[in-house]
């Protein structure tokens, strides 16, 4: 589908039904709630966890990982409107896991003689960029303290969650004191 399309689908009255839909709506999310998951087009993550508009923010990117961008848009959604909580969501059968980050950096600098300023954050496995992806946002100190975060692999063939753990270290946490 081409941009034509969409601004031909919008000019059809998808503007006004989006208007419509949101009338009303506050601004912070009415569940306090962020939601970080894949840009893959497969996923609706309204019909994934039965929402509504106007109950989380959705953050979405290549793959669904922390990026410093994603924590950006997360402190400002958590400093100035109120979420709390963060859903994280990256799946099975993702892109991101089909190269490295450096093969990438690699064929970009033959394509176009620079290699880029980013990283891609490519994975193998995405039960372990959960993990991580996890560790992170639950360290980082622009986040309100006593942010939940909680991680999940999408089965994208079948729809089914699995939840991802964080084990803590041993020596670490209440029990070590």
């Amino acid at each position: 589908m081409s941009n034509e399309e969409l601004l031909r689908r919008y000019e059809a009255g998808g503007g006004m039904l989006a208007a419509a839909n949101a009338e009303g709506l506050a601004v912070p999310p009415a569940l306090h709630t962020a939601v970080l998951t894949c840009m893959d087009s497969r996923i609706d993550v309204f019909a994934l966890f039965g929402l509504k508009l106007g109950e989380v923010h959705v953050l979405r990117n290549a793959g669904g990982v922390v990026t410093d961008d994603v924590v950006r848009s997360l402190t400002i959604s958590q400093r100035k409107l109120g979420t709390r909580d963060i859903l994280l969501v990256q799946h099975s059968g993702c892109g991101l896991a089909t190269f490295t980050d450096d093969d990438f950096s690699e064929e970009l600098a033959h394509e176009v003689g620079m290699r880029p300023p980013w990283r891609t954050h490519a994975f193998r496995d995405p039960a372990v960029s959960v993990r991580r992806d996890m560790a992170q946002l639950r360290h980082d100190p622009f986040l309100m303290p006593g942010t939940q975060v909680r991680g999940f692999v999408l089965d994208i063939e079948t729809f089914v969650l699995d939840e991802v753990f964080v084990e803590q270290p041993v020596g670490s946490g209440p029990a070590a004191d």
